[in-house]
């Protein structure tokens, strides 16, 4: 039997059909111990009103999605980019998030200066974390898949985070997200090497074979081929104890589900595949 309180719902995985009061009062009844609400979600009810409600629901706020995003064109971009992560750090503090979820940003349009943009990657998180300690706000590094260098985000391994979060320092950590990392064949020895204090949020879903879209094609965990358990011990071994995050992107099979069967899925899930 899962113990639905080690889930968290990260809110993409019913943003179709629920907006984030429907996420909370979901969560509590399914008895998951987390909520990771969007930044879309969040505007749209209020800070005011879902502080309250997840306070008074109980729920640890396992992460804020998202900020990073820094690459850009000029330099009146790239410091827009750097005022709307302060921003979502506000937003993380005012709901008493463990960390803001940082996805950083690819190539600015027309250009192919991959060096370049992690270079803004870099210089983005640098000043984005001098804000975040001040507020007292950690910062958690998400690597994507590298399908998503070009568009989404330039860093691409665990290996890469823990760099700059050598560079960087404290405040600073990783999310790892087993449907970014699964494929990486250095990931246990970069699990290990970010360690408990690094570690700040653990992503769960699943990749599916043959897959139809890239990006909204995300399986429920135990339907695809990643083995999660064994990645999930990996960051166990650590020492983190936090929530495990469910995280699904699925234009064509679970948003398109009554939420509450999919909250029922997921701690089932909970308990047999991860």
């Amino acid at each position: 039997m899962a113990d639905p309180s080690k889930g968290s719902l990260n809110t993409a995985t019913v943003r179709e059909k629920w907006n984030l009061r429907q996420c909370i009062e979901g969560c509590a009844r399914h008895g998951l111990g987390g909520i990771a609400p969007w930044r879309d979600k969040l505007a749209e009810c209020g800070i005011d009103e879902a502080s309250r409600m997840i306070r008074d629901n109980g729920l640890t706020v396992t992460g804020l999605c998202r900020a990073g995003l820094f690459p850009a064109s000029d330099a009146a971009a790239f410091q827009a980019n750097l005022d709307e992560n302060r921003r979502a750090v506000d937003e993380a503090v005012a709901i008493d998030a463990e960390c803001v979820v940082l996805v950083a940003g690819g190539l600015p349009v027309g250009s192919r200066d991959l060096p370049g943009a992690r270079a803004q990657v870099r210089d983005g998180i640098a000043a984005t974390l001098e804000y975040a300690r001040g507020v007292g706000m950690k910062l958690a590094i998400e690597p994507l898949h590298p399908m998503y260098a070009a568009d989404r985000a330039c860093v691409n391994t665990l290996a890469h985070a823990n760099d700059l979060c050598d560079e960087l320092g404290e405040g600073l950590g990783v999310a790892v997200d087993v449907y970014h990392v699964w494929w990486d064949p250095n990931v246990a020895t970069e699990i290990a090497r970010a360690g408990k204090d690094r570690i700040l949020a653990f992503h769960v879903c699943d990749w599916l074979v043959p897959t139809t879209d890239l990006l909204l094609d995300r399986g429920m965990m135990g339907d695809g081929v990643i083995d999660i358990p064994a990645i999930r011990a990996m960051v166990e071994a650590t020492g983190f104890d936090g929530l495990y995050e469910v995280e699904i992107f699925s234009a064509e099979n679970w948003w398109k589900r009554d939420p509450d069967e999919v909250l029922t899925t997921v701690v089932e899930r909970l308990g047999s595949a991860v």
